[in-house]
């Protein structure tokens, strides 16, 4: 079997852990499979390197904070290769670009375009466990590229998908896909497996687990993943194109204080004036999540939506504009605010489950602000001080605490 691993930060983030990922890696490799390791840097490296950039300059260009940034991996990478072959295991690290990652050319937040995996397939055909540096790769330009966070499950998922792997186990210091961040919710219930539907809501609204994007191309290459902990020798959390369904009305509770909401208010009620707005959000590569239009009244129409928070200044520029182009009112701009969502297939066949989590946050006395839904969520603008209580109600109330 050929399979793929991914450790995060946490995982290698000293000696000892680096040993614990050696002894896991080499376990499956002398079970007689070929392995292919992806790693991200140690700990806080990523952080303490944009710190130190910053005392340099305070606007480093991407480019040259892509080279840095890229040197996290390589220090992980390395380091557990020296672990592994003082276990006496042939083992070898490549740098993303040496893996074959070809990217876009957009620094700090490149897309993969194409992995060639030639020189990791020359290396397990000489019986060597790889170790990749997630998180980066190289552009036409042959200059370094990094995916943005969480860039190293994209990369493992990546390779996964280019050479056909059996299974992509991608490690975390949590053991599995749970109902709510277990570290903060202390009844919350780990999940045997979830489909990728369901995973990409959930990391797209805040939880934490894997990337969003690292999930998108699983789904699309039909990925089996299974999450699990580099801590523990228990199995994890399989998230694959169809599951078994556990008659849960929902799989989990997201939170997500990275939100900034904006409006617009008093926008003269007129076709178009939506497609001007947010087309001009759209250029500046802002996304747009939440969004409430009210019924148009005396000409005019109010407009809210949410964006991540560090876009919400360049956000709330680009509507004062828009509102002094077309004669509208007051931009009001509020990033003291949390998404907070339920996600799960069992929804759609189920009615009153939205009314179940308002009644929750009513029982709590937690105002919503905003409310988006699709078949397989509903998520909530409040009060981001209220964010934690929400979950626990929430949480409590579809998966109540056995007595």
């Amino acid at each position: 079997m050929l399979i793929v691993q991914k450790f995060g930060g946490t995982s290698v983030k000293d000696a000892e852990r680096l040993r614990n990922v050696a002894r896991i890696v080499t376990d499956v490799y002398k079970g007689g499979n070929d392995v292919v390791v992806v790693v991200s840097a140690q700990g806080d490296t990523t952080d303490d390197l944009i710190a130190k950039a910053a005392e340099i300059n305070e606007k480093p260009s991407r480019r040259e904070m892509d080279m840095l940034l890229a040197s996290g991996e390589q220090i992980s990478a390395s380091l557990l290769a020296m672990c592994i072959q003082k276990l006496g295991i042939p083992a070898i690290s490549l740098t993303g670009w040496q893996a074959g990652f070809l990217t876009s050319s957009a620094h700090t937040s490149a897309r993969i375009r194409r992995v060639t995996p030639d020189r990791i397939k020359k290396e397990l055909d000489q019986k060597k466990i790889v170790i990749v540096c997630g998180f980066q790769g190289l552009s036409r330009y042959d200059d370094i590229t990094t995916l943005g966070r969480g860039g190293s499950d994209t990369s493992a998922v990546a390779i996964a998908a280019a050479m056909h792997a059996d299974l992509c186990q991608i490690f975390t210091d949590v053991e599995g896909v749970y109902t709510a961040d277990p570290r903060k919710v202390t009844n919350a219930k780990k999940l045997k497996e979830i489909s990728y539907d369901e995973m990409l809501e959930l990391a797209t609204l805040g939880a934490q687990v894997l990337n969003n994007r690292s999930v998108e191309m699983a789904k699309k290459y039909n990925i089996e993943l299974e999450v699990l902990s580099s801590y523990t020798n228990t199995p994890g959390t399989i998230v694959k194109e169809k599951v078994k369904m556990e008659k849960m009305l929902i799989s989990g509770v997201a939170k997500d204080t990275d939100v900034a909401r904006l409006s617009v208010t008093c926008v003269p009620d007129k076709p178009g004036m939506v497609f001007k707005l947010f087309s001009k959000l759209a250029q500046r590569n802002i996304n747009v999540d939440v969004i409430l239009q009210s019924v148009g009244r005396g000409d005019t129409k109010d407009i809210a939506f949410t964006v991540p928070i560090d876009k919400g200044m360049e956000a709330k520029a680009i509507c004062e504009k828009f509102a002094d182009n077309v004669g509208a009112d007051v931009v009001d701009y509020d990033d003291n605010v949390a998404k907070v969502s339920i996600v799960g297939a069992g929804m759609e066949s189920h009615a009153g489950v939205a009314a179940k989590m308002f009644e929750a946050l009513y029982e709590k006395q937690i105002n919503i602000r905003m409310i988006a839904t699709s078949e397989i969520k509903v998520s909530v603008i409040i009060n981001k001080d209220d964010a934690d209580r929400a979950v626990l109600a929430i949480h409590e109330k579809f998966f109540p605490v056995e007595k």
